[in-house]
């Protein structure tokens, strides 16, 4: 499916191309000017100063213009102001050069925050840039391609070799291989087939694919995440909103200092140059614009970075929880385990082993839970659905259903306990389910489901990430819960918990003293109100629009855990930067200003020192797309 890049040339590549303009006359006119002066030493006065006003002049035409804009906009106290201001000033006490290279030394700082911007827009995951321009629907026995916000559930459509996936759907007809890449970050593709549901931004990498939509474009898994990915950098972290209070009180008492500066001290001296040149200096160096843009910078560079491992942050703020949480409590199934359960044997009492399966797939036949799914694939045996009524699931316990009238009950030891129905110990076995049917017993069922991959070494990075505590949750009994938390490495495991247990769990781990914050890690859908309660929810595989449009602060995109220790040191990374960049520019500024009130500096190095900041602490967001 064709699509395009709705930001081919980047409003930041304009705004360069309008700064560097006016910057390259304003140097020409300087070099002729010096070039003139040189050439002739008894030039008329008036030539002198025309030839010293007109550089700088060309050279302000950036700040007042951006001025301006700030003006019309209701922002009196802009940067660019202050600086336009305090050029004047040394224009008028005849520092034409000065006033010439301060206004070279911001708006070359402008160009290098624009330069900046560029590069870290040309980061930006190819997943923020797909656009859909079609989509290819067959009509009357021709292929029509169709504005993809025109297309409604229930339509299918047609995926070529290598296109895009338009929409969300469900496959009918064709198999193939389908690469995530531009959610997961990885370059491995999935192998498709008829009844497999498939996303929006996927590539279709090998045959031909018919795909019925599920739904609408607006609400697709590529629409949302985009829309995440976009909006993301544009939030406004707390600490952003802090400082920028700061600054906006900071800015009005420094100019009043500077006033200050510049009459006291004269009419205690009489030496009105010297000081109006200090109140000037004070005036050049009264914003903090630079650090400021520094740190967006740097939080854009985080988010980016995680979009480019398939994990998507929703805002600054969740940036910013992730970085200082201390306690992650992490679900069991689908989280630390494969969550693809498995029959690995079978234990009848009275029925065979086909016969025990088959009733319990029957049972489970509505479900989607993983250990349903299971039950179904391992049944040889085909049961008719209209024959399994007054189907009931029992959180936490299993399910309940009537099969060809008789009642069935399938789950754990407290499902049978409850209906009054001894069942046989299965204290050697991790995960079993029981089987009964007209209240007779019938036997157990083995599942299996083990532990991922990698598990075990993403708890170890996330203490070496900086956590103080990992808990593991689950509804399994006591004995499967600490096995499974053995196997990874964790001492702290609460068990045989209903999703509102963990509700409670997480509440009260909150309660508790801690120095940091609290991320749970689980399903985006099955997890979502204990997701909701935590400081931050991380949900694991949220490749569907679904998780997508949840309430989870963070979206791991595929299922491999150790993503989630890659996630943290990303956090931390971007959320150190911006905290060291505030603090270099705040210790930067009260130095120049100190300086400035002494005269041990000039206009020049107070700009220039606010421009060297910036563009360490830039330099310094542009490792974040190192961390791994």
């Amino acid at each position: 499916m064709k699509h395009k890049d709705i930001h081919r040339r980047g409003k930041a590549r304009i705004e360069l191309e309008r700064e560097l303009l006016p910057l390259i006359i304003a140097l020409a006119l300087f070099i002729a000017a010096s070039a003139v002066s040189a050439a002739y030493v008894n030039l008329p006065n008036w030539l002198t100063v025309v030839m010293g006003v007109v550089p700088p002049v060309a050279a302000s035409f950036a700040p007042l213009r951006k001025a301006v804009e700030k003006l019309i906009g209701g922002k009196v106290l802009s940067y660019d102001l202050l600086i336009v201001l305090a050029c004047i000033g040394t224009g008028c006490m005849r520092n034409f050069t000065e006033a010439f290279f301060v206004l070279v030394a911001f708006d070359l700082g402008s160009c290098f925050e624009l330069i900046f911007a560029e590069k870290n827009r040309k980061r930006t995951p190819y997943l923020a840039y797909l656009r859909p321009e079609y989509v290819a629907v067959e009509l009357d026995g021709k292929m029509n391609m169709v504005d993809p916000s025109r297309i409604r559930p229930g339509t299918v459509m047609t995926v070529g070799k290598n296109e895009i996936i338009p929409l969300d759907g469900i496959i009918v007809d064709g198999s193939s291989s389908i690469d995530a890449s531009a959610y997961t970050g990885e370059r491995e593709s999935i192998d498709v087939g008829v009844g497999n549901e498939v996303v929006s931004g996927c590539v279709n990498r090998g045959s031909q694919l018919k795909i019925r939509v599920t739904g609408l474009y607006s609400s697709s898994t590529l629409m949302r995440t985009a829309e995440l990915v976009e909006n993301a950098p544009r939030s406004v972290s707390e600490r952003e909103k802090r400082f920028a209070h700061v600054s906006r009180l900071f800015t009005p008492v420094i100019i009043v200092l500077a006033a200050v500066l510049a009459v006291v001290p004269s009419i205690i001296t009489g030496d009105w140059l010297d000081w109006t040149h200090r109140a000037l200096i004070f005036l050049a160096a009264a914003s903090f614009a630079a650090p400021l843009t520094a740190s967006s910078m740097a939080y854009f560079a985080g988010l980016s970075s995680a979009v480019g491992h398939g994990i998507v942050i929703r805002g600054k703020n969740e940036l910013e929880r992730l970085a200082s949480s201390a306690t992650v409590v992490m679900d069991k199934t689908g989280t630390v385990t494969e969550g693809s359960f498995s029959v690995t044997g079978v234990e009848p009492k009275g029925i065979s082993s086909a016969d025990l399966v088959a009733l319990a797939a029957a049972a489970e036949s509505y479900s989607n839970h993983p250990i349903a799914l299971s039950l179904r694939r391992a049944s040889a045996t085909h049961i008719d659905p209209s024959h399994v009524t007054n189907v009931r699931e029992l959180a936490g316990r299993g399910v309940e259903a009537d099969v060809y009238g008789r009642r069935v009950l399938v789950g754990n030891t407290a499902l049978m306990n409850t209906n009054g129905i001894k069942c046989d110990r299965t204290d050697r076995h991790l995960s079993v389910v029981h089987v009964a049917a007209g209240g007779i017993y019938y036997g157990y069922i083995i599942i299996d489901d083990r532990v991922k991959d990698g598990a075990k070494d993403a708890v170890r990075e996330l203490y070496d990430a900086g956590i103080e505590k990992a808990v593991l949750l689950t509804g399994d009994t006591d004995r499967v819960g600490k096995a499974v938390g053995r196997a990874l490495g964790v001492s702290d495991v609460m068990t045989e918990l209903m999703p509102e247990d963990k509700v409670v769990a997480v509440s009260e781990l909150l309660r508790e003293k801690h120095t940091g914050k609290l991320a749970f890690v689980g399903d985006a859908l099955s997890d979502a109100a204990v997701l909701r309660r935590a400081d931050v929810g991380v949900a694991m595989g949220a490749l569907n629009a679904a998780a997508v449009a949840s309430r989870s602060g963070i979206l791991i995109m595929g299922d491999d855990i150790r993503k989630l220790p890659l996630a943290m040191r990303i956090c931390k990374a971007a959320s150190r930067t911006v905290r060291l960049g505030f603090l270099l520019a705040l210790l930067v500024k009260l130095a120049v200003l100190l300086l400035a009130a002494f005269g041990s500096i000039g206009m020049i190095a107070a700009v220039c020192a606010d421009t060297l900041v910036f563009m360490l602490a830039v330099f310094a967001a542009f490792r974040i797309y190192k961390v791994s």
